[in-house]
Parts: C-alpha cells; sequence; structure tokens
C-alpha cells in the first residue's frame, strides 16, 4: 500500500543529493559555454581545418551515448595516470558532450542574423572584432536563450547517468532509499517530484531572462 509518510520522509536525503545534481548540471553547462563557444568559432571559421574539427567534434559527441562517454572518460583517465575524482570525470563529460549542442545552438543563431548589420558596423568604421563583440553577440545569446535553458534542463535529467560511476546524485539517492524502506515506489516519485520542481524553476528562469533580453 502507497505511504504518504514514507514519500515526506524519502525527501531529505534526496535534498541533500539534488547539490550533486546541480553541480554536475551547472558546472556542465558552464564547461559546455566555454567549449561551446570555442567550437562554434571554429565552425564559423575560414579555415577549412579548423571547420572539419568542429565538426568531428560536434559529430562525435551527438552520435555517442552520454553513458558511453561518461564510462570511457572514467576509465579512460586512470588508464593514461590521471587519478580524479568520479564528480569530476561527471563534470567533465557532462560538459564535453554540452558543448557539441550548445555550439550547434551559438552557430545556429549567429547565421540566423542578418549580415547587413556586421557590414553596416564595418561601413560606419567599427573595428570587426568590435562588431561581433557589441553587436553580434549579444543578439545571438538573447536568441539562443530557450535553447540554452533547454539544454540546461536536458543536463539536469542527463545528470542521472553518472549515478553508474558512483557520484550520488538524485537517482542514486533514490536507490538507495528504496533499499533501505523496500518501497521503491515512494522513493522513485519522491525522485520525479524533486526532478520536475528542479526544472520547473529552470523554465521559468528562462522565460525570465528571454523577456529581459528580448532582442
Amino acid at each position: 500500500m502507497f505511504s504518504v509518510q514514507t514519500l515526506i520522509d524519502d525527501f531529505w536525503p534526496l535534498i541533500l543529493a539534488a547539490r550533486f545534481t546541480l553541480l554536475v548540471s551547472g558546472l556542465g553547462i558552464a564547461l559546455g559555454l566555454v567549449i561551446g563557444a570555442i567550437v562554434c568559432a571554429m565552425a564559423l571559421s575560414k579555415s577549412r581545418a579548423a571547420r572539419i574539427a568542429a565538426a568531428a567534434w560536434v559529430s562525435y559527441l551527438r552520435g555517442v551515448p552520454m553513458l558511453v562517454q561518461l564510462l570511457v572518460v572514467f576509465f579512460l583517465l586512470p588508464v593514461i595516470g590521471i587519478d580524479v575524482p568520479a564528480i569530476v570525470a561527471a563534470v567533465g563529460t557532462t560538459g564535453i558532450v554540452a558543448s557539441a549542442y550548445i555550439s550547434e545552438i551559438w552557430r545556429g543563431a549567429i547565421l540566423a542574423l542578418p549580415r547587413g548589420q556586421t557590414e553596416a558596423a564595418i561601413a560606419i568604421g567599427i573595428h570587426p572584432r568590435d562588431s561581433w563583440l557589441r553587436i553580434i553577440l549579444p543578439q545571438a545569446v538573447a536568441l539562443s536563450i530557450p535553447q540554452l535553458i533547454n539544454e540546461l534542463i536536458l543536463l539536469v535529467k542527463a545528470s542521472s547517468l553518472v549515478s553508474v560511476v558512483g557520484v550520488m546524485e538524485i537517482t542514486r539517492a533514490s536507490q538507495a532509499q528504496a533499499g533501505v524502506t523496500f518501497r521503491p515506489l515512494e522513493a522513485y516519485l519522491a525522485a520525479a517530484i524533486l526532478y520536475l520542481a528542479i526544472n520547473l524553476c529552470l523554465a521559468a528562469l528562462g522565460r525570465y531572462l528571454e523577456h529581459r533580453m528580448a532582442v
């Protein structure tokens, strides 16, 4: 029989575990933004080699499941002499995978802007670098906010995969609770409610940023 009290009791350990879910997702998206910007610049570069490298990066990361990439990174690092905690491997993998999607989000946003803006900026004497920093990029970031928030929400859900390498995030904590109470329904339902609450907050943040940065 379903127990509401067990459901309530399961929330506290899951809330504690949510710190690692948010840590993996937050640091992962931050790392993804940095790497994604570099890959995006390479994809839009005049250098054919840079464009090929960017396309290969994106194709590999989007073509291989995140779980497989996480296991490869987790077991590869010790082989090459790099011993890091599981949380570091999880954040690194999450950020690298996110970079492929973020680079495409930004590339699409930049290509969607009228090319005449850059040409007009150069015509009135604005340096190309300044036109990118002050005209193109602010608009591209504003246009990409919905997709970036969507990517962050996807990362929060995908962070459940890091449980396989021992990170005590929400999913792994719910499994532990189910093992202690022998009531898996309440434990996994509590996890579902917590994931939903986090992602609803992120969606609200996205709508706020869209309003503030409307182009």
